[in-house]
């Protein structure tokens, strides 16, 4: 697979990457920020996806209805998001309007004005984002497992915010934190299709050439989990169910085989957990497993959706599951199967611009480097099934967390307790 990766960093320390694809008459672009929910003041917490919000609003030479209409004219797309560790803002256009959509990024990255009165608006859109967590038991049990397997840690907050900390973000507030956040060691511009890589260097240069280049602190601690049952009593049709082990950082050589043991366990429709709990018996509609990643730590988690009655036979049988992973290795054709459901989402991936404009991105931020296709293909391909056996062993041998939201009675709440601590 032809892959055209060029990286350039200017004076002021701002980072430029681009992946060149001839082919393509599209081109994706995002400003990152190496800095999330996890790097917020306590007292803030949600800032930083306040910003992402009001980054649309107006600049000094724009309004937001001057900017809606840009994009809508462009014919494209763009959008932002904030994660625990990242900030991105980013569009998707046509290749012959790069250079208009670059200088629209560049604006209201730079120069977004976070006018009060447009503050004020967003904050309630924002309070009506966060009650709608609140009613969707199946993202809430999500937000409800973070907090507490990562307590003590700024990592427990949501990315969104409370209602009290949103209420106090003022405009001011916006403006200084957004000085401190866009400091240029921590922005990187990236972007993905048919592009010059020098013409495209030059271009952020004239537009990022003025940003700071202030020091920029560092503040995090790893969070380590806490292993216990976590529970919130709400009256609902369903119990949701989060279970969570220890899992690898996104820099961690562990996060290949626990990536298979991922799919095995229950990252497709052909899983161990899909197959017994929603295919065999019935148990769920929902249930899948995942793995979620930090550059300092991780975990392996479990949701599903089931009825009250049968939350501890299904915490059972995740327990069962998972003990048998950590004792018996894996069949070939299993393994074999998992290998190539990742290869190929990886290398559909490959395909798709805003995807290679997003992994150029993440592999900076976290690794400093650009890792090829290919390599990660070779790291897949020599895991074998004696290394998923070792991960479960060890992810299981240090605990097993869950939360539970739904109407649940205390012996209920004691006796999945119980098959957690094994």
């Amino acid at each position: 697979m032809k892959q055209d990766f060029r990286k350039s960093t200017l004076s002021n320390g701002v980072r430029v990457l681009t992946e060149r694809l001839p082919e393509s008459r599209a081109v994706s672009v995002g400003i990152w920020v190496a800095t999330g929910s996890r790097d917020e003041p306590g007292e803030f917490s949600g800032i930083s996806h306040f910003i992402e919000h009001m980054i649309f609003k107006g600049t000094e030479n724009r309004s937001a209805l001057d900017i809606a209409k840009t994009f809508d004219r462009l014919g494209g797309f763009s959008n932002a998001f904030t994660s625990k560790e990242t900030t991105c803002f980013h569009a998707k256009v046509l290749d012959s309007h790069l250079d208009i959509v670059l200088e629209l990024l560049a604006d209201i990255f730079l120069n977004s004005t976070f006018d009060p009165m447009e503050v004020e608006r967003e904050r309630q859109v924002i309070l009506q984002e966060i009650s709608m967590v609140e009613d969707s038991p199946d993202e809430l049990v999500h937000e409800l497992f973070n907090n507490k397997f990562w307590r003590g840690n700024p990592v427990e907050r949501s990315i969104l915010g409370t209602p009290e900390t949103v209420s106090r973000i003022t405009s001011s507030h916006l403006r200084n934190h957004m000085a401190g956040f866009a400091a240029a060691p921590r922005v990187l511009v990236s972007a993905a299709g048919n592009i010059d890589h020098e013409s495209f260097t030059r271009k952020i240069d004239s537009l990022f050439s003025g940003l700071s280049n202030g020091v920029c602190k560092e503040r995090r601690h790893p969070p380590r989990g806490n292993f216990d049952c976590f529970f919130k009593r709400k009256e609902l049709e369903q119990t949701h169910i989060m279970v969570g082990l220890n899992g690898p950082s996104s820099v961690d050589p562990e996060r290949y085989p626990a990536l298979l043991m991922n799919v095995i366990l229950g990252g497709s429709m052909s899983s161990r957990l899909f197959q017994e709990i929603r295919e065999k018996r019935g148990l769920a509609y929902a249930v899948y497993s995942f793995v979620s990643t930090l550059q300092d730590a991780g975990f392996l988690g479990i949701y599903a959706g089931v009825a009250p009655e049968n939350t501890c036979k299904v915490i059972s049988l995740i327990r069962k599951e998972l003990e048998r992973l950590a004792s018996e290795e894996v069949s070939q054709a299993e393994l074999s199967a998992a290998k190539d459901n990742i290869k190929g989402g990886i290398l559909l991936s490959a395909d798709n611009t805003d995807s290679r404009m997003t992994r150029i991105a993440r592999n900076e931020i976290d690794l400093g480097d650009y890792v090829s296709y290919e390599e990660v293909v070779e790291k897949i391909e020599a895991i074998d099934a004696g290394r998923i056996r070792q991960c479960a062993e060890r992810y299981l041998s240090e605990g097993m967390a869950a939360a539970l939201l739904g109407p649940l009675s205390d012996t209920d709440i004691n006796n999945c307790k119980k098959i957690l601590e094994g």
